[in-house]
């Protein structure tokens, strides 16, 4: 996983011995974690070029060695936490070949998921929140991501009929309002709390979103 957003790893001044590929790397990784942050403090449009250049240490020439605009930089960003969400979920689907029942799977799942959110708070920002500001282009984006996502709810859960997949998509934006208002007021700890409940909600639904009732 990448340095959390915002922590930037200055390159030793002078002669390093370090390829002009780690170099380039260690400048990407600056930009985006010094964008992600600056984004997480004054929001896409209140967030400049100048003031991203500022914050990694770099100059605007390397910014655009790298990056075309700051839209573009914050596309690589959003990548980055698209990354960090898929990291992190998919290894919680992996755990013991998804072994126990649907809502043990379901608790693996968004535990990790939640966590995820909470460690890495201003890439979760871009991912949740500063993506609406950005245009049509990076909303899109986000809904194909959220519909991915009910993919793997109705796949884990055993949701067979379209009632049922309502169902499970119904949760999914439900999710997706509530950890983006949290990340939005910055309450990280509510993040977490969110899990117990939402297993609840599932358990209690029962066949309404697939899995068969105790």
């Amino acid at each position: 996983m990448p340095p959390s957003a915002g922590i930037t790893r200055q390159l030793p001044r002078g002669r390093h011995g370090l390829s002009r590929e780690t170099v380039i790397a260690s400048q990407r990784e600056r930009i985006l974690g010094a964008m992600a942050a600056a984004m997480a403090e004054n929001g896409y449009v209140g967030t400049s070029v100048a003031t991203i250049i500022k914050r990694a240490g770099v100059s605007r020439e390397t910014f655009y060695e790298q990056f075309r605009s700051r839209e573009d930089c914050f596309e690589a960003g959003y990548q980055r936490a698209v990354e960090i969400m898929l990291t992190r979920t998919g290894a919680a689907r992996r755990t013991e070949a998804a072994a126990g029942t649907p809502a043990q799977r379901l608790d693996r799942l968004l535990r990790a998921y939640l966590d995820a959110l909470a460690d890495e708070p201003t890439y979760a920002r871009l991912y949740l929140v500063e993506v609406y500001a950005v245009g049509s282009k990076a909303i899109a984006r986000r809904v194909e991501l959220q519909e991915s996502f009910v993919d793997i709810i109705v796949d884990l859960l055993g949701a067979h009929s379209s009632a049922q997949r309502f169902a499970c998509t119904t949760l999914v934006a439900a999710i997706s309002t509530m950890v983006t208002a949290r990340i939005a007021a910055g309450d990280l700890d509510g993040l977490r709390t969110l899990r117990e409940p939402i297993l609840e909600l599932v358990r209690r639904g029962g066949e309404l979103f697939g899995i068969d009732q105790p």
